[in-house]
């Protein structure tokens, strides 16, 4: 039976993983955890927790008698920015401290299996931009894209080194309803739906042309699950996979929101965001997750579209008094 804790749940993956995996394993055997108090979605267990300190997170656990740990705490590339000591110690330390812990679980015989995200900001403005390889120039131009660099430098050591069964996934923007935009470069394809259904004018941070990989949520759970139950003899990238979904640019998400929302209008005010995504793959070579574990996107810029104007919710105003 695997017991299974989640730190960083009441962020974007952390809140919609926690749902999916307390459907597969039961809710008693997933353990939610973050900083603060736990968000609207429901779990029997929560913790709140810090992960730089290490003395709680190992206590917690060896409370739950947890097997599979997935550490998401981070500040995102924009906020990272605002604040780069800040940035650099939660994602650095925050790993360092799960890899420690399963590190000397593994010296007791109770290995823990650790998943930890990094992201397409680990690539830079040398790496090639389109069919981004597996292996390629990393030069990252952000502190969380540095960060990110040397967290998967620091997976694959602790594989190497000690056996530690870490896993990874470079995941590219994140779309999902559930969330609002957060510190994310990628989150104008978020923010855009929610101006499309306000009946509003998208003034958008990134040029019309501004080309990124995205990944639609369910396709980014799914693989992130997918990769944490593949046989370990079938992970051979202990560093991180490239996860490729799909591939479009503002302009490109503009026009198939204007089919569903007629007259919705979009604007371009390019501003420091820019400077990030210029630096950033246009597409992923995911090929390499294909060949180990079986990955395939399954969601297309259309039912992404549809599925995103269906479901999201928008904040109701506040009734007046009579």
């Amino acid at each position: 039976m695997e017991r299974i804790l989640v730190i960083g749940a009441n962020g974007q993956i952390g809140s919609e993983l926690v749902e999916t995996l307390s459907a597969q394993h039961g809710a008693e055997n997933v353990i939610a955890a973050d900083i603060g108090p736990r968000s609207s979605f429901g779990v029997k267990r929560y913790e709140p927790i810090d992960v730089l300190d290490a003395n709680v997170v190992s206590h917690i656990i060896d409370t739950y008698h947890v097997t599979q740990v997935y550490q998401l705490a981070a500040l995102l590339s924009v906020t990272g920015e605002q604040a780069p000591l800040k940035a650099w110690d939660l994602n650095m330390n925050g790993l360092l401290n799960i890899l420690e812990i399963a590190r000397k679980r593994g010296m007791g015989g109770k290995p823990l299996r650790v998943f930890w995200p990094s992201s397409i900001a680990a690539f830079g403005p040398n790496t090639p931009r389109d069919n981004t390889p597996q292996m390629t120039v990393m030069d990252p131009t952000t502190i969380y894209g540095i960060s990110k660099l040397a967290g998967e430098r620091l997976c694959e050591y602790y594989f190497l080194k000690f056996g530690v069964d870490v896993r990874s996934i470079r995941y590219p923007g994140i779309i999902s309803y559930k969330s609002p935009p957060g510190g994310g470069t990628t989150d104008y394809a978020i923010a855009i739906f929610h101006s499309a259904l306000k009946g509003e004018t998208y003034r958008c941070y990134l040029g019309p042309e501004s080309g990124l990989p995205m990944i639609y949520m369910p396709d980014a759970i799914r693989a992130t699950i997918e990769l944490m139950e593949a046989p370990a003899e079938k992970v051979k990238v202990r560093s991180s996979y490239n996860v490729g979904g799909i591939s479009f640019t503002p302009r490109e998400l503009a026009q198939k929101i204007a089919e569903q929302v007629p007259g919705f209008k979009i604007a371009y005010e390019p501003d420091a965001r820019q400077a990030i995504a210029d630096s950033w793959p246009q597409s992923l070579d995911d090929s390499q997750a294909t060949a180990d574990w079986g990955w395939q996107a399954k969601i297309g810029i259309k039912e992404l579209v549809q599925d995103m104007l269906a479901n999201i919710k928008l904040p109701q105003p506040l009734s007046k008094a009579a």
